[in-house]
């Protein structure tokens, strides 16, 4: 398999694009070769098959997805109180939304882990590590609301994302701005005063 990083992290993005554009089921060798804009054959000298290509795309997306160091620190500055997490959440649909192939493609990378048991044994690991690693950051930056409250607002903002793009017209942008509110409101409890 060929090493050069550059390389492969462009025949991912182009497969992440694929993905989000004609699916799991349009995912090939060819389609990520000229998505990519490279000679014919060369996505199948970085990955040694399909299966290896849907789950290194799965990374590559994760990888996109994470908010870099200056975000994280931002995140942590001012009071740590429902309005902050409420913010967070604000932050998150606009980040995620912004990489709307990305979101996408790893819709199509979840359906298509339930025909392959290779794929859900890849995903099922790396997802919830997601979860753990947001239960356990918001748990350790001292904001309110319990590990309960932080995984019932991921599903919540995640099918908030799933809706704002695959449907867009359901909910306008004020109503999803104030259905994040009201997520927040109802799942985290009201901060309490310093003593």
């Amino acid at each position: 398999m060929r090493q050069n990083q550059a390389r492969r992290a462009a025949l991912l993005d182009a497969a992440i694009d694929v993905l989000a554009r004609e699916g799991a089921r349009g995912l090939t060798f060819r389609a990520v070769d000229v998505q990519a804009g490279v000679p014919g054959g060369t996505a199948s000298n970085y990955f040694a098959n399909r299966d290896d290509l849907l789950t290194q795309a799965g990374a590559r997306i994760y990888e996109r997805l994470e908010p870099d160091a200056v975000t994280l620190a931002r995140s942590l500055e001012g009071p740590r109180d429902r309005e902050r997490v409420a913010q967070l959440m604000h932050d998150l649909v606009g980040r995620i939304t912004t990489y709307r192939t990305g979101y996408l493609a790893l819709l199509e990378l979840r359906l298509e882990a339930t025909r392959r048991p290779g794929l859900r044994a890849v995903l099922t690991p790396r997802i919830r590590a997601d979860v753990d690693a947001n239960v356990n950051y918001h748990l350790s930056s001292g904001l309110p609301g319990d590990a309960t409250a932080v995984k019932l607002l991921y599903m919540a903002v995640n099918w908030l994302i799933v809706e704002r793009l695959t449907l867009p017209d359901v909910f306008g942008d004020e109503e999803l701005h104030d259905l994040v509110e009201r997520a927040v409101e109802r799942l985290v409890p009201e901060s309490r005063p310093e003593r």
